[in-house]
C-alpha cells in the first residue's frame, strides 16, 4: 500500500507536464508503428525474390524507398520522444528537490539536530538522481513497450490468427516471472538506499572532522567503521542486483521459447497448407521478436522503478516531516524595539525524560548587558535557542518589548538580534558578500567600516583579491579570522539586541582585547546576552546570571557575586588556581 501511495504521489509531480507526456506517448506510438511497418516492407522485398535469376527489381526499388522513409521517420519520432521524456524527468526531479529543500527550511531545528547532515545530502542528491533515472527509463521504454505489444498483436493478427494465438497464450508466463521477482526487489532496493544514506553521512562526518580523527590517531578505526558500512552496502546491493538481474534472463528465456514455437508452427504452415508465404514467415518471426522484446525491457523498467520508488519514499519522508510551528495568524512585526526581555516561569527540555530548564525567571531592562555563565550543560546555549525561538518553550512565556515572542513573526524577532556564535559559518562567496550577509544592500564603505571595527580589515587587504576574495574550505583563513568576519557581519547590522555566544573563543588574547573594546562600543544602548567560559571577559556586565542545572542560582554584578563567596566565586577563582 505504501508503494502504491508513493508511486501515486510521484505521478502527481508529472501532472503539470501532461502536454509533454501526451506528445511523448504519440511520438512513442509513431516510432513503434514505423518500426513495425519496416518488417512488412522487408517481407515484401523477400517475396520479390522468386528464385535465382528471377528478381522483381522494379518493385524492389519502390520497397527500398519506403524502407528508407520509414527508418528516417522512426528516428525522428524517437528523437521527439527522448526530448520530451528528458524534459519531464529533469523538471520533475528539479521540483522534488526544491520541495525537499524548502521543507528543510521549514523544519524545526530539532530535526536537523538529530538527523546526520550527510544523510540529508544523500536524499536530496543521490536519491533524487535515482528517481530521475527511474523516470527516464520508465517514460522512454514503458510507453513504447506497451504500444509495441498492442501494435505487434494487430500486425500479427493481420498475417495469421493461429500463429498469433501461439504468441499470446505464452504471455502470462512471462508476466508472472517478472512480477514474482519484482516483489522481492523493492524492499532490497529500499534497504540499499538507507545504507547508502548511512555511508554518505559517515563520510561527511569523517571529512568534516578529519583533523580531529588524525589528532587522536583514529584513522584505522574510522576505516574499519567505513568498511563495515561498505560491506553492508555490498551485501544488500548484491542481493538487490541478483534478484533484479534474474528478471531479464528469465523473461528472455520464456520469450525465446515463444520465438522457437512461432518459427516451428509458421514453417509447417508455409510448407504444408501454404497458409503463409516465406516473406510473411520472416515478417511474423520479426514481429514475434518485437512482441517479446518489450517484456524484457519492461522487466528492466520495473526493476529500475523499484529503486526509484524506494528513493522517492525517502525524499517524501523528509517532505512529510512535521514543520516548525507556524507563526500565529495575529503575529506582528516588531517595531520600535527597546530591547527589554522578560522571561516568566519558563520550562523547557529537549526530551521529556531529561529535565533541563524549570521555572526560569528573568527580567532584562533595555540596554542591559547580561552575562550568562555556568558549567557545561547547565542550559546557557539552550536559553539562547529559546530567545531566538529556535525552540519553543514547553511552559511559561518570553516577551520582547512587552510582546510575547509567540505573537511575533519569527523573521521579525530574529532580525532584531545580532548573533555571533562559537561555531563560525561562512558561505562559499566573496568576503564582501559574507560580511553583508544580513545587509545585502550595504555599500562598500559600510562593509569596510564594519571590518575595521572588527579588526579584520588588515588581513582582508592581504588576501589575493581583498574584499572580492572567494572563501572556501581550502584554508585561506584561520579559525580566528573566520570568527572576526562573523563579528564584522553583526557590526554591519547593529540590531537593538545582541547575542554573543563564546564570540571570541578562537581569537588570540591581544586581538580579543581590541574586540572587547569594539564590543563595548557596539553594546552601548543595546540589550546584550553574553555567554562566556572565560569569566575575565564579562566583568563589565550589568548583570551576571550564574546557571546550574537549568536554574539561576546566583545573580548580580561581578563584585557582588565575588563578595557572596558562592558558586561564581568558586568558578572565577578556579581559573587562576594552580594544581
Amino acid at each position: 500500500m505504501k508503494k502504491k501511495s508513493t508511486l501515486s504521489r510521484l505521478l502527481s509531480y508529472v501532472k503539470p507536464y501532461s502536454f509533454l507526456l501526451v506528445i511523448s506517448i504519440i511520438a512513442a506510438a509513431l516510432t513503434v508503428l514505423c518500426t513495425l511497418y519496416a518488417p512488412l516492407v522487408i517481407g515484401d522485398a523477400v517475396d520479390c525474390i522468386v528464385k535465382k535469376g528471377n528478381v522483381d527489381f522494379e518493385s524492389l526499388k519502390t520497397i527500398l524507398v519506403k524502407l528508407g522513409i520509414t527508418t528516417v521517420l522512426a528516428a525522428f519520432f524517437q528523437w521527439i520522444m527522448t526530448v520530451c521524456t528528458n524534459k519531464i524527468s529533469y523538471s520533475v526531479i528539479r521540483q522534488m528537490r526544491n520541495d525537499c529543500f524548502l521543507r528543510l527550511r521549514k523544519l524545526p531545528l530539532s530535526y536537523t539536530d538529530r538527523t546526520p547532515h550527510g544523510e540529508l545530502v544523500s536524499r536530496i542528491i543521490t536519491d533524487a538522481e535515482a528517481v530521475c533515472d527511474g523516470l527516464l527509463l520508465g517514460f522512454s521504454q514503458f510507453f513504447s513497450g506497451i504500444v509495441t505489444i498492442i501494435a505487434t498483436i494487430g500486425f500479427m493478427l493481420s498475417i495469421s490468427v493461429k500463429t498469433t494465438l501461439v504468441v499470446v497464450i505464452a504471455t502470462p508466463l512471462s508476466l508472472f516471472v517478472a512480477r514474482f521477482l519484482a516483489k522481492r526487489t523493492f524492499n532490497l532496493f529500499k534497504s540499499q538506499s538507507v545504507v547508502r544514506g548511512d555511508m554518505t553521512g559517515y563520510v561527511n562526518e569523517m571529512l568534516s572532522g578529519i583533523k580531529t580523527v588524525s589528532a587522536f590517531s583514529h584513522e584505522d578505526e574510522s576505516c574499519e567503521r567505513f568498511d563495515e558500512l561498505n560491506k553492508k552496502y555490498e551485501k544488500v546491493g548484491v542481493k538487490a542486483l541478483f534478484f533484479s538481474s534474474l528478471v531479464n534472463p528469465s523473461t528472455r528465456f520464456v520469450n525465446n521459447l515463444v520465438y522457437m514455437a512461432v518459427g516451428v508452427f509458421g514453417a509447417f504452415l508455409a510448407i504444408g497448407s501454404g497458409g503463409m508465404r516465406i516473406g510473411q514467415l520472416y515478417c511474423f518471426l520479426s514481429y514475434a521478436n518485437q512482441y517479446t522484446k518489450p517484456f524484457n525491457e519492461i522487466s528492466g523498467v520495473i526493476t529500475e522503478l523499484q529503486s526509484a520508488i524506494a528513493s522517492a519514499d525517502r525524499l517524501f519522508s523528509v517532505m512529510d516531516e512535521k514543520p516548525e510551528t507556524p507563526d500565529a495568524e495575529n503575529s506582528v512585526e516588531l517595531e520600535n524595539v527597546d530591547g527589554s526581555v522578560d522571561i516568566e516561569n519558563v520550562s523547557f527540555s529537549y526530551t521529556p525524560e531529561v529535565k533541563l530548564i524549570e521555572n526560569f525567571n528573568l527580567a532584562v531592562d533595555k540596554g542591559q548587558r547580561v552575562a550568562i555563565v555556568g558549567p557545561t550543560g547547565c542550559g546557557k546555549t539552550t536559553l539562547i535557542n529559546l530567545l531566538m525561538r529556535f525552540y519553543d518553550v514547553n511552559e511559561g512565556e518570553i516577551r520582547v518589548s512587552e510582546t510575547p515572542i509567540k505573537n511575533i513573526k519569527r523573521s521579525s524577532l530574529r532580525e532584531n538580534y545580532g548573533m555571533v556564535l562559537q561555531e563560525t559559518w561562512l558561505k562559499n562567496a566573496s568576503v564582501k558578500e559574507n560580511i553583508a550577509y544580513g545587509c545585502p544592500d550595504a555599500t562598500d564603505e559600510q562593509i569596510e567600516a564594519a571590518a575595521k571595527q572588527a579588526h579584520c580589515h588588515s588581513f582582508i587587504k592581504r588576501l589575493p583579491q581583498g574584499y572580492n576574495t572567494i572563501l572556501s574550505d581550502d584554508g585561506v583563513l584561520s579559525q580566528g579570522e573566520k570568527q572576526l568576519l562573523c563579528i564584522a557581519r553583526v557590526m554591519l547590522r547593529l540590531p537593538p539586541m545582541l547575542i554573543l555566544d563564546e564570540a571570541t573563543s578562537s581569537i588570540d588574547t591581544r586581538t580579543e582585547i581590541r574586540i572587547q573594546r569594539a564590543f563595548a562600543k557596539m553594546m552601548q544602548g543595546r540589550t546584550s546576552f553574553i555567554v562566556a567560559h572565560r569569566l575575565s571577559t564579562i566583568r563589565e556586565a550589568d548583570t551576571i546570571l550564574v546557571m546550574k542545572n537549568g536554574n539561576i542560582i546566583e545573580q548580580g554584578t561581578h563584585e557582588e557575586l565575588l563578595a557572596m563567596g558562592g558558586f561564581y566565586n568558586e568558578l572565577y577563582n578556579s581559573q587562576f588556581s594552580v594544581q
